[in-house]
Protein backbone atom coordinates (compact mmCIF):
# COMPACT_ATOMS: atom_id res chain seq x y z
CA UNK A 1 0.00 0.00 0.00
CA UNK A 2 1.16 3.51 -0.76
CA UNK A 3 -0.33 6.52 1.01
CA UNK A 4 -0.71 9.97 -0.46
CA UNK A 5 2.36 12.02 0.61
CA UNK A 6 4.44 8.94 1.45
CA UNK A 7 8.22 9.15 1.02
CA UNK A 8 9.23 6.40 3.45
CA UNK A 9 9.09 2.60 3.10
CA UNK A 10 5.93 0.85 4.30
CA UNK A 11 7.99 -1.06 6.85
CA UNK A 12 8.81 2.14 8.74
CA UNK A 13 5.15 3.15 8.95
CA UNK A 14 4.15 -0.32 10.16
CA UNK A 15 6.91 -0.20 12.76
CA UNK A 16 5.50 3.08 14.12
CA UNK A 17 2.06 1.53 14.46
CA UNK A 18 3.45 -1.56 16.21
CA UNK A 19 5.98 0.25 18.40
CA UNK A 20 4.91 3.88 18.93
CA UNK A 21 7.18 6.32 20.78
CA UNK A 22 7.25 6.21 24.58
CA UNK A 23 3.90 7.18 26.16
CA UNK A 24 2.26 7.45 22.71
CA UNK A 25 -0.73 5.45 21.49
CA UNK A 26 -0.94 4.81 17.75
CA UNK A 27 -3.66 3.35 15.55
CA UNK A 28 -5.01 3.09 12.03
CA UNK A 29 -8.22 5.07 11.53
CA UNK A 30 -11.34 3.64 9.90
CA UNK A 31 -10.40 5.66 6.83
CA UNK A 32 -7.08 3.79 6.67
CA UNK A 33 -4.71 6.56 7.76
CA UNK A 34 -2.27 6.47 10.72
CA UNK A 35 -2.90 8.56 13.81
CA UNK A 36 -1.64 8.77 17.38
CA UNK A 37 -2.29 10.46 20.70
CA UNK A 38 0.17 11.94 23.16
CA UNK A 39 0.55 14.57 25.84
CA UNK A 40 1.70 17.64 23.94
CA UNK A 41 3.41 20.76 25.22
CA UNK A 42 1.79 23.55 23.22
CA UNK A 43 4.96 25.65 23.49
CA UNK A 44 7.08 23.02 21.71
CA UNK A 45 7.37 24.96 18.45
CA UNK A 46 6.97 28.49 19.89
CA UNK A 47 9.80 30.99 19.51
CA UNK A 48 12.15 31.45 22.48
CA UNK A 49 11.02 35.00 23.25
CA UNK A 50 7.38 33.94 23.52
CA UNK A 51 8.28 30.91 25.67
CA UNK A 52 10.23 33.11 28.08
CA UNK A 53 7.32 35.52 28.41
CA UNK A 54 4.90 32.68 29.17
CA UNK A 55 7.30 31.15 31.72
CA UNK A 56 7.44 34.48 33.58
CA UNK A 57 3.69 34.80 33.95
CA UNK A 58 2.34 34.66 37.55
CA UNK A 59 1.93 31.17 39.01
CA UNK A 60 3.09 29.55 35.75
CA UNK A 61 4.19 26.33 37.50
CA UNK A 62 0.70 25.85 38.90
CA UNK A 63 -1.19 26.19 35.62
CA UNK A 64 1.37 25.03 33.04
CA UNK A 65 -0.37 21.63 32.86
CA UNK A 66 -3.12 23.42 30.93
CA UNK A 67 -0.56 23.87 28.17
CA UNK A 68 0.10 20.11 27.98
CA UNK A 69 -3.22 18.56 26.88
CA UNK A 70 -3.79 15.05 25.61
CA UNK A 71 -3.73 15.64 21.87
CA UNK A 72 -4.76 13.59 18.85
CA UNK A 73 -2.45 13.79 15.85
CA UNK A 74 -3.42 12.67 12.38
CA UNK A 75 -0.09 11.53 10.95
CA UNK A 76 3.01 9.86 12.34
CA UNK A 77 6.36 10.94 13.72
CA UNK A 78 8.29 8.72 11.28
CA UNK A 79 6.96 10.19 8.03
CA UNK A 80 7.88 13.58 6.66
CA UNK A 81 4.23 14.28 5.84
CA UNK A 82 0.75 13.32 6.99
CA UNK A 83 -0.17 10.07 5.28
CA UNK A 84 -3.54 10.31 3.54
CA UNK A 85 -5.59 8.11 1.23
CA UNK A 86 -7.46 8.91 -1.96
CA UNK A 87 -9.99 6.20 -1.13
CA UNK A 88 -11.91 8.94 0.69
CA UNK A 89 -12.84 12.31 -0.79
CA UNK A 90 -11.14 15.24 0.94
CA UNK A 91 -14.40 16.72 2.26
CA UNK A 92 -15.47 13.34 3.66
CA UNK A 93 -12.10 12.78 5.32
CA UNK A 94 -12.30 16.24 6.92
CA UNK A 95 -15.79 15.43 8.21
CA UNK A 96 -14.60 12.11 9.60
CA UNK A 97 -11.57 13.60 11.36
CA UNK A 98 -13.69 16.26 13.03
CA UNK A 99 -16.49 13.88 14.00
CA UNK A 100 -14.18 11.12 15.26
CA UNK A 101 -11.61 13.07 17.25
CA UNK A 102 -12.72 16.57 18.27
CA UNK A 103 -15.22 15.35 20.89
CA UNK A 104 -12.71 12.97 22.45
CA UNK A 105 -9.65 15.25 22.46
CA UNK A 106 -9.38 18.95 23.41
CA UNK A 107 -6.72 19.39 20.71
CA UNK A 108 -6.58 17.71 17.30
CA UNK A 109 -3.68 18.33 14.92
CA UNK A 110 -3.47 17.14 11.34
CA UNK A 111 0.29 17.43 11.15
CA UNK A 112 2.82 18.09 8.40
CA UNK A 113 0.61 18.59 5.38
CA UNK A 114 2.76 19.50 2.37
CA UNK A 115 2.57 22.88 0.72
CA UNK A 116 3.34 22.42 -2.98
CA UNK A 117 6.16 20.03 -2.16
CA UNK A 118 8.67 19.41 -4.98
CA UNK A 119 9.18 15.93 -3.51
CA UNK A 120 5.62 14.82 -4.24
CA UNK A 121 3.43 14.29 -7.27
CA UNK A 122 0.97 16.86 -8.57
CA UNK A 123 -1.87 14.58 -7.43
CA UNK A 124 -0.50 14.31 -3.87
CA UNK A 125 -0.08 18.06 -3.59
CA UNK A 126 -3.55 18.69 -4.97
CA UNK A 127 -5.22 16.32 -2.49
CA UNK A 128 -3.31 17.93 0.40
CA UNK A 129 -4.46 21.37 -0.74
CA UNK A 130 -8.03 20.13 -0.82
CA UNK A 131 -7.87 18.62 2.67
CA UNK A 132 -6.34 21.86 4.03
CA UNK A 133 -9.19 23.89 2.56
CA UNK A 134 -11.80 21.44 3.84
CA UNK A 135 -10.38 21.39 7.37
CA UNK A 136 -10.28 25.20 7.50
CA UNK A 137 -13.95 25.28 6.47
CA UNK A 138 -14.67 23.05 9.49
CA UNK A 139 -12.98 25.31 12.06
CA UNK A 140 -9.39 24.06 11.94
CA UNK A 141 -6.71 26.75 12.20
CA UNK A 142 -3.85 26.72 9.69
CA UNK A 143 -0.41 27.02 11.31
CA UNK A 144 2.84 27.13 9.36
CA UNK A 145 4.74 23.93 10.09
CA UNK A 146 8.36 22.90 9.94
CA UNK A 147 10.76 23.35 7.05
CA UNK A 148 11.78 20.08 5.41
CA UNK A 149 15.38 20.22 4.15
CA UNK A 150 16.30 18.54 0.89
CA UNK A 151 19.01 18.70 -1.75
CA UNK A 152 18.38 17.98 -5.45
CA UNK A 153 21.26 15.91 -6.83
CA UNK A 154 21.80 18.22 -9.78
CA UNK A 155 25.59 18.52 -9.45
CA UNK A 156 28.36 16.37 -10.91
CA UNK A 157 30.72 16.32 -7.93
CA UNK A 158 31.03 17.53 -4.33
CA UNK A 159 33.33 20.29 -5.57
CA UNK A 160 30.59 21.33 -7.97
CA UNK A 161 28.13 21.41 -5.05
CA UNK A 162 30.51 23.42 -2.86
CA UNK A 163 31.03 25.92 -5.66
CA UNK A 164 27.41 27.04 -5.17
CA UNK A 165 28.20 28.19 -1.63
CA UNK A 166 29.89 31.42 -0.62
CA UNK A 167 33.67 31.56 -0.31
CA UNK A 168 33.56 31.84 3.49
CA UNK A 169 31.25 28.82 3.80
CA UNK A 170 33.41 26.73 1.46
CA UNK A 171 36.51 27.61 3.46
CA UNK A 172 34.83 26.79 6.76
CA UNK A 173 33.45 23.47 5.49
CA UNK A 174 36.75 22.34 3.94
CA UNK A 175 38.40 22.95 7.31
CA UNK A 176 35.76 20.90 9.14
CA UNK A 177 35.85 18.10 6.57
CA UNK A 178 39.54 17.46 7.22
CA UNK A 179 38.48 15.39 10.24
CA UNK A 180 37.05 12.84 7.79
CA UNK A 181 40.60 11.53 7.33
CA UNK A 182 40.55 10.36 10.98
CA UNK A 183 37.38 8.32 10.56
CA UNK A 184 36.62 4.84 9.27
CA UNK A 185 33.32 5.00 7.37
CA UNK A 186 31.23 1.99 6.40
CA UNK A 187 27.76 1.42 4.95
CA UNK A 188 25.64 -1.36 6.43
CA UNK A 189 22.14 -2.48 5.52
CA UNK A 190 19.13 -3.15 7.69
CA UNK A 191 18.90 -6.87 8.31
CA UNK A 192 22.68 -7.39 8.43
CA UNK A 193 23.91 -10.02 10.91
CA UNK A 194 25.43 -7.44 13.27
CA UNK A 195 21.94 -6.15 14.10
CA UNK A 196 20.98 -9.44 15.68
CA UNK A 197 23.60 -9.02 18.40
CA UNK A 198 22.11 -7.68 21.66
CA UNK A 199 25.25 -5.78 22.64
CA UNK A 200 25.34 -4.05 19.30
CA UNK A 201 21.64 -3.18 19.50
CA UNK A 202 22.16 -1.69 22.96
CA UNK A 203 25.01 0.43 21.62
CA UNK A 204 23.01 1.77 18.67
CA UNK A 205 20.07 2.64 20.88
CA UNK A 206 22.29 4.40 23.40
CA UNK A 207 23.82 6.57 20.66
CA UNK A 208 20.31 7.53 19.58
CA UNK A 209 19.47 8.45 23.18
CA UNK A 210 22.60 10.61 23.34
CA UNK A 211 21.27 12.76 20.51
CA UNK A 212 17.72 12.83 21.89
CA UNK A 213 18.86 13.95 25.33
CA UNK A 214 20.88 16.90 24.04
CA UNK A 215 18.18 18.08 21.63
CA UNK A 216 16.24 21.25 22.39
CA UNK A 217 12.90 19.64 21.48
CA UNK A 218 11.81 16.49 23.30
CA UNK A 219 8.68 15.05 21.76
CA UNK A 220 8.84 11.53 20.37
CA UNK A 221 11.21 9.21 22.24
CA UNK A 222 11.57 6.10 20.11
CA UNK A 223 11.58 2.85 22.05
CA UNK A 224 14.12 0.05 22.04
CA UNK A 225 11.67 -2.39 20.32
CA UNK A 226 11.18 0.18 17.54
CA UNK A 227 14.92 0.37 17.01
CA UNK A 228 15.36 -3.40 17.03
CA UNK A 229 12.67 -3.82 14.37
CA UNK A 230 14.10 -0.91 12.40
CA UNK A 231 17.62 -2.35 12.24
CA UNK A 232 16.62 -5.97 11.69
CA UNK A 233 14.12 -5.40 8.87
CA UNK A 234 15.90 -6.23 5.62
CA UNK A 235 12.85 -5.40 3.51
CA UNK A 236 12.97 -1.76 4.66
CA UNK A 237 15.97 -1.21 2.37
CA UNK A 238 17.77 0.86 4.98
CA UNK A 239 21.35 2.11 4.78
CA UNK A 240 23.31 2.68 7.98
CA UNK A 241 26.33 4.93 7.55
CA UNK A 242 28.72 4.22 10.43
CA UNK A 243 31.63 6.31 11.69
CA UNK A 244 34.42 4.78 13.78
CA UNK A 245 37.24 6.65 15.48
CA UNK A 246 40.10 4.91 17.23
CA UNK A 247 38.29 1.59 16.78
CA UNK A 248 35.02 2.75 18.40
CA UNK A 249 31.64 3.61 16.91
CA UNK A 250 31.09 7.33 17.50
CA UNK A 251 28.14 7.94 15.20
CA UNK A 252 25.77 6.72 12.51
CA UNK A 253 22.99 7.80 10.16
CA UNK A 254 20.04 5.56 9.36
CA UNK A 255 18.74 6.35 5.87
CA UNK A 256 16.35 4.75 3.41
CA UNK A 257 16.37 4.58 -0.37
CA UNK A 258 12.84 4.85 -1.76
CA UNK A 259 11.80 5.87 -5.27
CA UNK A 260 15.33 6.98 -6.12
CA UNK A 261 15.53 9.28 -3.08
CA UNK A 262 17.87 9.03 -0.09
CA UNK A 263 15.87 9.82 3.06
CA UNK A 264 17.86 10.59 6.21
CA UNK A 265 15.88 9.54 9.27
CA UNK A 266 17.83 8.87 12.47
CA UNK A 267 21.23 9.67 13.88
CA UNK A 268 23.24 8.48 16.85
CA UNK A 269 26.40 10.04 18.26
CA UNK A 270 28.94 9.85 21.06
CA UNK A 271 29.76 13.19 22.64
CA UNK A 272 32.09 15.05 22.76
CA UNK A 273 33.94 13.05 20.09
CA UNK A 274 31.23 13.59 17.45
CA UNK A 275 31.45 17.37 17.90
CA UNK A 276 35.23 17.43 18.02
CA UNK A 277 35.38 15.50 14.74
CA UNK A 278 32.65 17.60 13.07
CA UNK A 279 30.64 14.45 12.45
CA UNK A 280 27.43 16.31 11.58
CA UNK A 281 29.15 18.06 8.67
CA UNK A 282 31.13 15.01 7.57
CA UNK A 283 28.00 12.85 7.48
CA UNK A 284 26.15 15.46 5.40
CA UNK A 285 28.71 15.19 2.61
CA UNK A 286 29.02 11.40 2.91
CA UNK A 287 25.27 11.19 2.31
CA UNK A 288 25.48 13.55 -0.65
CA UNK A 289 28.34 11.50 -2.13
CA UNK A 290 26.33 8.31 -1.76
CA UNK A 291 23.28 9.85 -3.44
CA UNK A 292 25.49 11.09 -6.26
CA UNK A 293 27.25 7.74 -6.73
CA UNK A 294 23.93 5.87 -6.79
CA UNK A 295 22.42 8.30 -9.33
CA UNK A 296 19.64 9.23 -6.93
CA UNK A 297 17.45 12.23 -7.66
CA UNK A 298 17.55 13.91 -4.25
CA UNK A 299 18.58 13.73 -0.60
CA UNK A 300 15.92 14.45 2.04
CA UNK A 301 17.57 15.65 5.25
CA UNK A 302 14.67 16.10 7.68
CA UNK A 303 13.18 18.88 9.79
CA UNK A 304 15.73 19.70 12.47
CA UNK A 305 18.41 22.44 12.45
CA UNK A 306 17.10 24.40 9.44
CA UNK A 307 19.63 27.22 9.87
CA UNK A 308 22.57 24.82 9.84
CA UNK A 309 21.19 22.92 6.85
CA UNK A 310 20.64 26.17 5.00
CA UNK A 311 24.33 26.98 5.49
CA UNK A 312 25.12 23.54 4.03
CA UNK A 313 23.27 24.30 0.82
CA UNK A 314 19.89 22.72 1.50
CA UNK A 315 16.66 23.78 -0.12
CA UNK A 316 13.43 23.79 1.91
CA UNK A 317 9.78 23.01 1.49
CA UNK A 318 7.36 24.12 4.20
CA UNK A 319 4.59 22.13 5.80
CA UNK A 320 1.30 23.13 7.42
CA UNK A 321 -0.47 21.93 10.56
CA UNK A 322 -4.25 22.13 10.81
CA UNK A 323 -5.23 22.56 14.44
CA UNK A 324 -8.63 22.21 16.09
CA UNK A 325 -9.07 23.55 19.62
CA UNK A 326 -12.31 22.59 21.28
CA UNK A 327 -12.30 25.44 23.81
CA UNK A 328 -13.54 28.56 21.97
CA UNK A 329 -11.54 30.95 24.19
CA UNK A 330 -8.26 29.11 23.57
CA UNK A 331 -9.12 28.90 19.88
CA UNK A 332 -9.50 32.68 19.73
CA UNK A 333 -6.22 33.18 21.61
CA UNK A 334 -4.29 30.88 19.26
CA UNK A 335 -5.53 32.76 16.22
CA UNK A 336 -3.97 35.90 17.69
CA UNK A 337 -0.66 34.21 18.52
CA UNK A 338 -0.06 32.06 15.41
CA UNK A 339 3.04 34.03 14.39
CA UNK A 340 4.92 32.86 17.49
CA UNK A 341 4.66 29.23 16.28
CA UNK A 342 5.94 29.74 12.73
CA UNK A 343 9.69 30.14 13.39
CA UNK A 344 10.99 27.79 10.66
CA UNK A 345 9.55 29.98 7.93
CA UNK A 346 11.72 32.88 9.14
CA UNK A 347 14.85 30.73 9.55
CA UNK A 348 14.92 29.60 5.91
CA UNK A 349 13.56 32.76 4.29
Amino acid sequence: MRYINQLEPNELINNFLSHPPQEFTSWMSEDGIPAFSAKFDLLTTADDDFKNKVHKLPFYKKWRHWLQPKTCFVGTTVSEYSLLTNKVEAHQLADNVKATYTKKYPFVIVKDLPSDSPLLSKQDNQYSKEIIDCLKERGFIEVEGQALAWVPIDFESINDFLAKLSYSRRKNLRRKLKSREKLVINILQTGDDCFFDDTNLDLYYQLYLNVYEQSEVHFDLLTKPFFVELLQNKAANGRIFTYHYDGKLIGYNICFVVNNVLIDKYIGMVYPQARELNLYFVSWFVNLEYALQQNLSSYVAGWTDPEVKASLGASFTLTKHLVYIRNPLLRAILRKLIGHFETDKEKVA
